[in-house]
Formats: C-alpha cells, sequence, structure tokens
C-alpha cells in the first residue's frame, strides 16, 4: 500500500468511491522502554523522519524503526510524517507539484524538523522518503537552502531519478529490481546509488538489505544485527487508528486493546487491558504489556462492524502501530456474508504468487489464496482481501472480486475464499511461507461472522527464529 517509478506507475488510478479529503497528521515517536538488549552505548545521531508514498502510512517503516531501536536508537526519535497522498495525484500526472499545493505539506514538516532538532538538540535531521513521498521531499530540499541544511542525510527508497543532488544534501538512492514500478536504469546523479536485489517496490522500504545501507550511511558503521532483537519483561505499544488512505484520525472510534490464547486467538477476561478514545489526531496507546506476545486490537464504531486487527508476537516497544480503516474498501467487497469470515491479509512486502521458485505460499485455512490469478507481479499486492464474495460457500482461490480490482492498479487484490463463520467463534488460520522457503507463519482467530465483523491480519515483513 504504500507505494521511483515512472509519474503513471505513481499515480495508481483510486476508486471514485473514496472521497479523500485533504488531510496530513504527523506522528511522533513514544520513549523507548523495556528492558532492551540494545548493541550501542551512546545515541549520537540525527532523529530520523520517514515520509511515505502514494497509498501509505508510517506502518511502512514499522520494521525499520524496530531495527533502528535494536541497535540503539531512541524510539523516541524516529518518526514519521504522514498525509494524504491522493490529493497530489492529479498533479503528478501533470509532471510536477505546484508549489503552492506542497506549501502546507513543507510548513508541517519544517514544524516536526524543528521539534526533533529540538528532542535531540542536534543541528539536523536524517530523511528517508518512498516512492511518491521521494519527488515530495526532492522539492522540500530543492525549496530553500535553510531547509536544506536541516537535513544531514537523504535516503530515496524507489523513488523518483533526479540529474543532480536534492538540495545539495547527501543522498543515498535504493532502487528496486523486480515489478512494474521498480524500472531499471533509474538513478541520483551525485548520490550513492545501490541496487536492491530480488526486490519489488515497497519491499524495498522495509527490507533488512536497506537498513544496512541506511543505518551505515546515518552512522558511519554497519549495524550490528539487521534482525528484531526480542526485548524482555515489559514492552509499550501505540499507533494511531486512521481513515485510509487519507491518514486522518478515525475520531469518534474506540480502540480495545485485548490479551488473547496465543494458539486460538480468542480474547482472555471479560475486560480489554487497555481502551482508548480516538480523537482527531487518531493517536492512542501508550500501553505496557509482556513481550512476544500476540495481542487483539479491536476498534469499535457505532454503526459500524467492529474491526479486529491481529499480529505476529510483539517482540519489543513499538510506536508505528496503524490500524487502517477504510469504508469504501469495505463496500467494495459487496454485501457481506453472514455464515462467512471477510479479512484483509496484509503484508508490505509484495505477496508474489507467479514468481517460479519464489513464491509466497499463503493460505487460509490450509487453502492456498496466493496464485498467479491473485497475486502477479505486476499488481505488486501488499493487500489481498479474502472473503466468500459470491456467497456460494464454496472456495475458488484463483477467482478475483472485481471491484477490487478497479479500486487499484497496484497493491490490492482478491481471492474468493469460504471460511465458516461460527456463533461461537471457533477460529480461521492464515499462514504464509516467505517466496516458498522456510518454515510457515500462522495466526489464528476467532471466526467472526462478516455481518457484524471484520478482520485484518497483519503479516511481518521479515523472517527470523
Amino acid at each position: 500500500m504504500s507505494r521511483g517509478r515512472h509519474v503513471r506507475a505513481v499515480v495508481a488510478p483510486v476508486a471514485v468511491a473514496i472521497s479523500l479529503a485533504t488531510t496530513l497528521m504527523v506522528a511522533a515517536g513514544a520513549p523507548a522502554q523495556g528492558n532492551a538488549r540494545t548493541h550501542a552505548a551512546r545515541f549520537d545521531h540525527n532523529a530520523v523522519i520517514f515520509v511515505h508514498g502514494f497509498e501509505g502510512s508510517g506502518a511502512q517503516f514499522e520494521s525499520q524503526q524496530l531495527r533502528l531501536t535494536s541497535n540503539g536508537y531512541p524510539a523516541r526519535s524516529i518518526v514519521v510524517f504522514e498525509y494524504d497522498s491522493a490529493e497530489f495525484a492529479n498533479a503528478l500526472q501533470a509532471g510536477a507539484v505546484p508549489a503552492q499545493q506542497e506549501a502546507p505539506l513543507f510548513a508541517r514538516l519544517d514544524k516536526l524538523i524543528a521539534r526533533m532538532k529540538a528532542l535531540t538538540h542536534r543541528p539536523q535531521v536524517d530523511l528517508l522518503a518512498h516512492s511518491l513521498g521521494t519527488r515530495l521531499m526532492q522539492d522540500y530540499l530543492n525549496s530553500s537552502k535553510q531547509r536544506a541544511r536541516n537535513v544531514g542525510h537523504y535516503v530515496n527508497l524507489d523513488g523518483f531519478p533526479e540529474s543532480s543532488l536534492p538540495g545539495g544534501v547527501k543522498t543515498l538512492a535504493l532502487w528496486g529490481t523486480k515489478g512494474p514500478i521498480s524500472t531499471p536504469g533509474r538513478r541520483i546523479k551525485g548520490a550513492k546509488n545501490v541496487l536492491v536485489p530480488d526486490s519489488s517496490h515497497v519491499q524495498t522500504a522495509t527490507s533488512p538489505f536497506s537498513f544496512q545501507w541506511f543505518y551505515r550511511f546515518f552512522t558511519g558503521r554497519s549495524p550490528k544485527t539487521t534482525k528484531i532483537v526480542p526485548q524482555s519483561g515489559k514492552i509499550k505499544l501505540s499507533g494511531r487508528d486512521v481513515n485510509f488512505p487519507q491518514n486522518s484520525g478515525l475520531s469518534g472510534a474506540t480502540v480495545q486493546i485485548w490479551a488473547i490464547n496465543q494458539t486460538t486467538g480468542r480474547r482472555q477476561g471479560t475486560k480489554p487491558i487497555a481502551s482508548f478514545k480516538i480523537g482527531a489526531s487518531g493517536d492512542f496507546g501508550p500501553v505496557a504489556v509482556p513481550s512476544g506476545r500476540r495481542y487483539e486490537f479491536a476498534e469499535l464504531r457505532s454503526g459500524f462492524p467492529t474491526h479486529h486487527f491481529y499480529y505476529q508476537p510483539f517482540l519489543r516497544s513499538d510506536h508505528l502501530i496503524r490500524l487502517l480503516e477504510s469504508d469504501a474498501l469495505r463496500a467494495a467487497g459487496g454485501p457481506p456474508p453472514a455464515d462467512s469470515v471477510a479479512m484483509v491479509i496484509v503484508r508490505y512486502k509484495e505477496i508474489w504468487g507467479d514468481q517460479k521458485g519464489q513464491n509466497d505460499v499463503l493460505r487460509v485455512n490450509g487453502i492456498k489464496v496466493s496464485n498467479a490469478k491473485t497475486c502477479p507481479l505486476n499488481r505488486e499486492v501488499n493487500a489481498l482481501f479474502a472473503a466468500d464474495f459470491n456467497h456460494d460457500g464454496k472456495s475458488e482461490p484463483t477467482q478475483t472480486w472485481p471491484p477490487y480490482e478497479k479500486v487499484s492498479q497496484y497493491f490490492l487484490s482478491s481471492s474468493d475464499v469460504f471460511a465458516p463463520a461460527h456463533a461461537p467463534a471457533t477460529g480461521v488460520t492464515v499462514s504464509i511461507q516467505d517466496r516458498g522457503r522456510g518454515p510457515a507463519r500462522a495466526i489464528t482467530f476467532p471466526s467472526w461472522p462478516a455481518t457484524t465483523d471484520d478482520v485484518t491480519v497483519q503479516l511481518n515483513d521479515y523472517d527470523q527464529p
């Protein structure tokens, strides 16, 4: 869902049904928590700011945040800059974004940079941008000498090429090498240009290979690890509940966090661990929980289905959790089936189904839903909607639901899967074998009826023991 690329690829068509408001929200990090095992005794580097791309959010930097904190960065020095990317789509079709349209966004970034400089007591920040975000950040750095002076290092992640260093800032350009968006031959003149092997578009932003390069670029040394180092004891979790892709806070919602059985995903206890009323910022948390466990995040809104979010175990404190809500995408699935579960499976590393020898094996209750029809490389799939769309009580996993194909040229797909709903709920299991190698990772959750409940399953974009 984030999403350089040629201009045509950046502005993937969005469903007419999605009403896109002009919003921009900045999410600040929370202090590092828990007795972390890190690999740096003293932090003496710039704050890090990540800017997502088209149809993106701060979630595309979640695993890189965890790698940074695993190598000694304080969580409070890692933030993301979120905005309504679709408001720039029409301008980019013309090849450029008018300065007057960028001005409000740049003013907000000025404030964030000033805040992070004050927090770290350093004269500069380090900036990363992905996809559409690279065009905006190139324009930002070129817009004034003072803005360029505030940035010590700039990382251009599978984004737009340039004929010179943006604003004269020292630049690392990391380029994806697979898929229709990651076209060959792109470069930024004067930058360190690196090809990320076997990497598609969003994968370039989240991969450990990219982390190794930008960490050394920022610090002058290689990271001690590219793994997510587990913390022991208590960790803290926080994030935002947002309208997607506008990235505005889902004001009026309530977010509950529940302890669950680690095998079945069923709730434990009669009350949530924590409950948060969501305001205009979309912020929730932090909440302190034991590390190494799974939790359910439940989003409640009057008149809407309860939306359940399930994740793999949280290994360390995480302040970039994003609960993405889209009423338009839900409606695109058609009338929900009462006897079946409806879900969307998200991974910020494209799911491949037509790359011989490298295909991901994604299953729902044992049924393989990743295949050449549902997950071709040319769709750059980060989110797969799965439900019994035609209400026939059968699974036809190579059959897609046309409305989702029309929503966007990239990032979304669907598979017709009948996962029976039960009352009381029994269980549904989603599993993935990354690129067809190694052990499968699984998430099991209750079989909520689609008429009353929605489900998002977020799979890690990394594998590690």
